[in-house]
C-alpha cells in the first residue's frame, strides 16, 4: 500500500465533502439495524497519527446500498472511561479516508464506524483506539547575551525536526505575565534574532516555540532572561564660574564609567529652556568663550559610552556668567570757564581703573564726529579744544583692569556761546544808565560774565 501524508489526506476529505450537496445525514433516533450492510474495515495501515489531528483508511465499499458511513468517537481518560458519541459524517460510499483536526496532543481517542443506507445501519465496527502524538517539543537549548544597549541578542540550537519551517519569538516583562509574539525567523537552521528599540537597565524575558510546514506549533522553550544596559552616571557636581571676563569656565568631577568615551556640554540661556550641545570633550572641563559681559548660560553635561548610551542631564544645572561691566560713573559737575570745558565724576565701583570721556561735536550741517580721551585716571577732565559758538556732549565710562567699560554716565549738552555777544547781551542799554543813575539805591556794576556752569540734566531735548 503506497504511503500517505496527511495533507494528502485533508485534501482528499475535503474535496469529497465539499462535493456533496445538501445536509449531511446523521444517525436516526430510532436506530434500524441490517446485518446484511457490509462493516467498515480499517486496512493494514490505516491510521496515521500526529499532534493535533489523526488520519483514518479504510477499504473500499463496493455494496450500492450503502450511502456513506457514520463515524463514532470517544475521548478517553486515564481510566479508560469513555461515552462514546456520534462525530461526523462521511456522505459518500466512494470515500475510503477521513482525517480528524480536532485532536489534543498525547491524548487518547476510540473510534468506530456504521455504514448506513437509506433505511438502516450496519453493525457498529471493530474499536480501535489511538493515541495522539505528544506536543511537539520546541529548541532543546536557548541562550541570550547579557547588557547590550537597549537590545537583546537570543541565540539557540536548531530543531533536529526537518518539518520545522520557522521559530516563533516570544517576549514577556516582569511587569506582566502575558507572552506577545514579537518576531517570526524564518528558515530551520537560523539561530539567532537580535531585539532592538529596548528599554535602558530593562529586563525581558524570551522563550521560543517552533512552527513546522503543516503548521503546528510546539510547545515553549526554556525561558531566558536579558538586562539591557545601564546608562552611564549622570554627572551631579557641576561648577561654572561668574567673575570671569569674556568667557565661562566649567568644571566637574571625573567620570568613572569603564568604556567612557566623552562627555557632551549643553547650553540654554534659561534654565527650563531648550538645551542645544554646545561641545563634545574628554576633559572634566571645559572654557566657554563668550562676547558679551555679564551674559548668563544655564550649562548641563552627560556621559557618553563606547555604545553611544548617554546618561541623563537634566536634573543638575550650573549657571554661569561672564564678568559684569563695572557701575558707569556719576556725573558730579560740568561747566565751561575760561574757554575751556571741565567735567568732574564720582565712581563708586572699585574695579574702576580708569575712565573714558567721549565727546561727541557737529563738524558741518550733516557731519558729526566723535572723540574718545581714554586712559583717565582720576575724576576730572578738562576739555581746551573747543569753539565758541558750538555744542558738545560728553559721556564718561569706567573701565576695569581687564578692559571692561561701564555703561556710560547720563550725556552733558554744553553749548559754548559767542564770548563777545555774551559780553554785549550783559552791557546796559542807554535807559539802563539812566534808571541806575536815578535810582536812590546804590548798586554794584554789571561785570561779564567769564564763567558759565550747566547742571547734568537727564533729558537735553
Amino acid at each position: 500500500m503506497k504511503s500517505w501524508t496527511l495533507a494528502t489526506l485533508y485534501a482528499v476529505s475535503l474535496l469529497i465533502l465539499s462535493g456533496c450537496g445538501g445536509t449531511v445525514p446523521v444517525p436516526k433516533k430510532e436506530t434500524v439495524i441490517d446485518t446484511t450492510l457490509p462493516m467498515v474495515e480499517l486496512t493494514k495501515n490505516g491510521t496515521i497519527i500526529d499532534t493535533h489531528s489523526i488520519a483514518l483508511e479504510w477499504k473500499a465499499i463496493d455494496d450500492q446500498r450503502v450511502e456513506g458511513v457514520y463515524i463514532y468517537r470517544a475521548a478517553l481518560d486515564d481510566n479508560g472511561s469513555k461515552k462514546e458519541l456520534y462525530y461526523d459524517t462521511v456522505p459518500s460510499r466512494f470515500s475510503t479516508h477521513y482525517l480528524d483536526t480536532k485532536i489534543e496532543p498525547n491524548a487518547r481517542y476510540s473510534y468506530y464506524f456504521k455504514t448506513y443506507s437509506t433505511k438502516a445501519e450496519s453493525q457498529k465496527s471493530e474499536v480501535t483506539v489511538i493515541t495522539s502524538l505528544p506536543e511537539l517539543e520546541s529548541v532543546v537549548w536557548i541562550h541570550s547575551r547579557q547588557g547590550m544597549p537597549r537590545s537583546a541578542k537570543i541565540i539557540w540550537r536548531p530543531h533536529a525536526n526537518e518539518k520545522v519551517k520557522s521559530y516563533i519569538i516570544q517576549r514577556r516583562t516582569l511587569e506582566s505575565n502575558k507572552w506577545v509574539d514579537i518576531s517570526m525567523v524564518d528558515g530551520r537552521l537560523n539561530a539567532e534574532y537580535i531585539d532592538a528599540d529596548l528599554k535602558d537597565n530593562f529586563t525581558y524575558i524570551y522563550r521560543i516555540r517552533v512552527k513546522t510546514y503543516d503548521g503546528i506549533i510546539s510547545k515553549p522553550s526554556q525561558e531566558v532572561t536579558v538586562l539591557t544596559k545601564e546608562l552611564p552616571v549622570e554627572i551631579t557636581q557641576i561648577v561654572a564660574s561668574i567673575d570671569i571676563p569674556k568667557r565661562v569656565e566649567l568644571h566637574w568631577k571625573k567620570s568613572e564609567a569603564a568604556d567612557f568615551l566623552m562627555y557632551r556640554i549643553y547650553r540654554s540661556v534659561s534654565i527650563n529652556g531648550s538645551y542645544e550641545l554646545l561641545a563634545e570633550t574628554r576633559e572634566n572641563s571645559y572654557v566657554d568663550s563668550v562676547k558679551e559681559d555679564g551674559q548668563e548660560y544655564f550649562y548641563r553635561i552627560s556621559v557618553v559610552d563606547r555604545d553611544k548610551l548617554q546618561s541623563i542631564n537634566s536634573n543638575h544645572t550650573a549657571l554661569g556668567r561672564t564678568l559684569v561691566k563695572p557701575t558707569a560713573p556719576s556725573l558730579a559737575e560740568a561747566k565751561f570757564s575760561n574757554g575751556q570745558v571741565k567735567l568732574s565724576w564720582i565712581s563708586a565701583d572699585s574695579r574702576a581703573k580708569s575712565y573714558t570721556v567721549q565727546k561727541k561735536f557737529s563738524k558741518g550741517f550733516l557731519e558729526s564726529s566723535i572723540e574718545d580721551f581714554q586712559n583717565i585716571k582720576g575724576n576730572q577732565f578738562t576739555d581746551s579744544n573747543v569753539q565758541y559758538d558750538k555744542t558738545y556732549y560728553y559721556k564718561i565710562f569706567a573701565v576695569d583692569a581687564n578692559g571692561i567699560k561701564s555703561e556710560p554716565s547720563i550725556e552733558i549738552k554744553m553749548v559754548i556761546e559767542d564770548k563777545n555777544m555774551v559780553q554785549k547781551r550783559r552791557e546796559p542799554t542807554v535807559v539802563e544808565r539812566e534808571v541806575e543813575q536815578k535810582s536812590t539805591i546804590k548798586q554794584p556794576p554789571v561785570s561779564a560774565p567769564v564763567e558759565e556752569v550747566i547742571v547734568p540734566m537727564k533729558d537735553f531735548n
